[in-house]
């Protein structure tokens, strides 16, 4: 290697070098917001809760009753079985089958529609928490906010604050 080629080596080193401290005095504020808390602890989460509750208290209500009659009813059939005619025991066997039938075909259509609903309404909470998020990284002057991690220094965790400023945004 020539004079000229090393002197180019270590130039390039040399800036290389210099680029490198100068990114890293840089300093990098990061942030992390536990998704899951701010589902459980923020206001809007736990409003979108009890409406769906509101909304689907009567439907699970009727369904609760409804499986209970038909555990009474197949247990009755169980033990008035031995002394039925076959005609009524097959009468009532197929009844049962239909009564069961219905109940679950309703069970399922409560439970789709509960998704659904609960889908919407943590859509909505979403979309509030990025709002509040935002807020908060702008505010704050982060350069990046993580939501999903192995790990996370407690430091670093800033779910308290965009909670308490999307508690803040309930009543606007």
């Amino acid at each position: 290697m020539n004079t000229f080629q090393r002197i180019t080596v270590l130039g390039s080193f040399l800036a290389a070098s210099l680029f490198t401290l100068q990114v890293q005095a840089q300093e990098i504020k990061l942030g992390f917001v536990n998704t899951e808390r701010i589902f459980r602890e923020a206001a809007t989460a736990k409003q979108a809760q009890a409406k769906l509750e509101q909304e689907f208290s009567r439907r699970e209500k009727e369904l609760v009753e409804n499986g209970n009659a038909l555990k009474l009813a197949s247990e009755r059939f169980e033990r008035e079985a031995p002394t039925l005619a076959e005609s009524q025991r097959t009468a009532r066997q197929k009844q049962l089958i239909d009564q069961d039938r219905e109940f679950q075909r309703k069970r399922r259509e409560f439970q789709e529609d509960l998704n659904a609903r609960k889908n919407e309404e943590q859509q909505i909470v979403v979309e509030r928490a990025n709002r509040a998020v935002k807020q908060v990284a702008e505010s704050e002057k982060y350069d990046v906010i993580f939501q999903e991690a192995v790990y996370i220094h407690p430091k670093h965790d800033i779910t308290d604050k965009v909670i308490k400023a999307l508690n803040a945004s309930v009543g606007r």
